[in-house]
C-alpha cells in the first residue's frame, strides 16, 4: 500500500501518492472520484428532501443510490448544521442511526458510513453493520471517540471552527485539518484509513463572512492536498450556494450543487458527498473526463 503520510501524521512530501482505504473502497490518486450518498433519518435536517421518513423510504433511497453509482452511503441521524438547533438526546440519535444501519445493510453491499460526533452512538452503529466513522468534530467532541475510530474500517475527519478566528480562510482550514490529523495520530488510527473533509458549511462561528471560507476551500482545494490525505468535499445544497445564487430554499440548489461538485473534482477531490447521486455521478464523470481523459 502506498504511503501518503509519515508515521507521525505530518503531511507527506508533495510527490507522494495520496491514498486511503475505507472498508475496502480505495480512494485517492489513480482511482475514480467516489460519490458518497448522504441519506438522513433526522427530521431536523437543513434539507428536508434528504430525509427518509420511514424504513421503507430509507430502503428505497439506499437501493436507488446504489443503482445510480454511489460508492458508499453516509447515514445521519442528527442535524449538525451549525446554524440550526438540531441537537437531540443521545439515546434517540442511537436509536435512529442503528435502525437506519440495519435497514441499509440489508439493501446494499456498499460501505456504510455513519455521521455522528458521539462515541456511544458510533459504537452502536458499527456493531449494527456500519464500517466507517464520519465525525464532523474531527475527533474533538467526545474523548471516547478515539477508541471507536481505531475500531472503524475508515475514518472521515471534518474541520470545524467553533469560535471566532483571525486566521485567513485557507490558513484556518489547514490548521484545523492538521489538528484532525494530530488527534488521529494520538488515537493510533492508521492514516491509511483516514480521509479529510475541509468542512464546507462549518465556519459560521469563525467569521461573519463564512461563505468566503467555503468558496476559498473549493478555489484552493489543491493546496489542502499537501496534507497528504484524500479529500472529501460536501457542498451539496449548502447555504453558501444559496448566498451566491439567492436561492434560500435548499430544494432549489441542485444546479449550484453540481457546479460545486464539478469544481471539487477538477481541483482534486477524492470523494464528493451529495444528496443527489444520479445527477452528481454524471457531473463527476464529465469533470473527470475533462481533467484526465476518458478511461
Amino acid at each position: 500500500m502506498p504511503k501518503s503520510a509519515n508515521r507521525n501524521g505530518k503531511a507527506s512530501k508533495p510527490h507522494a501518492r495520496i491514498y486511503a482505504n475505507l472498508a475496502g473502497l480505495e480512494v485517492g490518486d489513480g482511482f475514480p472520484t467516489r460519490v458518497m450518498a448522504a441519506i438522513n433519518v433526522s427530521p431536523e435536517s437543513f434539507f428536508p428532501g434528504s430525509v427518509a421518513k420511514s424504513q421503507r423510504l430509507l430502503a428505497r433511497r439506499v437501493r436507488e443510490a446504489s443503482l445510480a453509482g454511489a460508492s458508499l452511503i453516509d447515514l445521519g441521524a442528527m442535524s449538525t448544521a451549525p446554524y440550526r438547533s438540531g441537537w437531540i438526546d443521545p439515546d434517540e440519535e442511537r436509536r435512529r442511526l442503528v435502525a437506519a444501519v440495519k435497514v441499509a445493510r440489508v439493501e446494499t453491499n456498499l460501505p456504510l458510513s455513519v455521521d455522528t460526533q458521539r462515541a456511544t452512538v458510533a459504537a452502536a452503529a458499527l456493531a449494527a453493520g456500519a464500517q466507517i466513522l464520519n465525525d464532523v468534530s474531527g475527533l474533538a467532541a467526545d474523548p471516547d471517540m478515539a477508541q471507536v475510530a481505531r475500531e472503524a474500517q475508515g475514518v472521515i475527519l471534518v474541520a470545524q471552527a467553533t469560535r471566532p478566528e483571525r486566521s485567513s480562510a485557507l490558513a484556518l482550514v489547514e490548521q484545523l485539518l492538521r489538528a484532525c490529523l494530530c488527534r488521529a495520530r494520538q488515537a493510533k488510527v492508521p492514516l491509511s484509513r483516514v480521509v479529510l473533509d475541509p468542512g464546507i458549511g462549518f465556519y459560521r462561528a469563525a467569521t461573519a463572512r463564512w461563505y468566503e471560507t467555503d468558496l476559498a476551500i473549493l478555489r484552493h482545494l489543491r493546496r489542502l492536498r499537501r496534507l497528504g490525505r484524500p479529500l472529501l468535499v460536501g457542498a451539496s445544497r449548502k447555504s453558501f450556494l444559496g448566498k451566491i445564487t439567492g436561492r434560500t430554499d435548499p430544494s432549489e440548489r441542485l444546479a449550484a450543487s453540481l457546479a460545486a461538485a464539478t469544481i471539487a473534482v477538477l481541483h482534486g477531490a477524492a470523494i464528493v458527498r451529495t444528496h443527489d447521486v444520479a445527477a452528481t455521478v454524471d457531473a463527476v464523470r464529465v469533470a473527470e473526463a475533462i481533467a484526465h481523459g476518458l478511461r
